[in-house]
């Protein structure tokens, strides 16, 4: 039978998919990269062309996923048919910008056998968004809408802090508890911007 050669994005794609899907089901630590050879119906040489190890798809499928993510941000702070405003509400809506498979992924970060991809991803979003969003904070700032120092380094605390309080799954908080956490943290936000009261109760 005639070998069929693909294109190597495109082989290179369905590794990662392979990677992604098994990581979603059964976590990155029990997923083998032979469990992702066999997934992705390559030969082992050929994961090995694209891929050093299990830790380099999960950099690369982290990187990919983040980047699509920029690529939508970009696209929101760059309209200038939306208000400082608009585009902040529309980029804390975050994992909503992403395609449904990433958004599973997402999903599945809280598990604890996923805490090595969610704290990669969370790094990625840091160094990738932020400066995104800093744009963004800029833009208030000439508007009068903010008033901030320092945007970049403001921005990055504030994400920081929420991924890892509210976001991370780590301290199980109650409904009741992470609602406190929300109120306190928008107005957190709303005080390091420079914004006015209430501007953030969108959160």
């Amino acid at each position: 039978m005639k070998r069929i050669v693909k294109d190597p994005k495109i082989r290179r794609s369905e590794i990662l998919a392979a990677a992604g899907e098994l990581f979603r089901h059964q976590g990155y630590v029990q997923t083998t990269v032979d469990a992702i050879i066999q997934k992705a119906g390559v030969a082992k040489g050929t994961f090995y062309y694209y891929f050093k190890s299990k830790e380099d798809i999960l950099d690369a499928l982290v990187h990919d996923m983040v980047d699509q993510l920029c690529g939508e941000y970009q696209k929101i702070a760059d309209n200038p048919t939306y208000s400082v405003m608009d585009k902040v509400r529309q980029m804390l809506r975050g994992q909503n910008q992403l395609p449904e498979k990433e958004s599973e992924l997402m999903d599945g970060l809280h598990r604890p056998e996923n805490r090595e991809l969610h704290e990669r991803i969370n790094i990625a979003i840091i160094r990738k968004i932020s400066p995104i969003f800093a744009e963004v904070i800029e833009q208030g700032n000439r508007e009068s809408v903010f008033h901030v120092k320092n945007a970049l380094e403001t921005i990055q605390f504030l994400l920081a802090g929420s991924q890892f309080l509210l976001e991370s799954g780590l301290f199980q908080w109650s409904q009741e508890e992470q609602l406190k956490r929300t109120e306190t943290m928008q107005t957190i936000i709303e005080r390091s911007l420079g914004a006015e009261p209430g501007s953030f109760s969108f959160l």
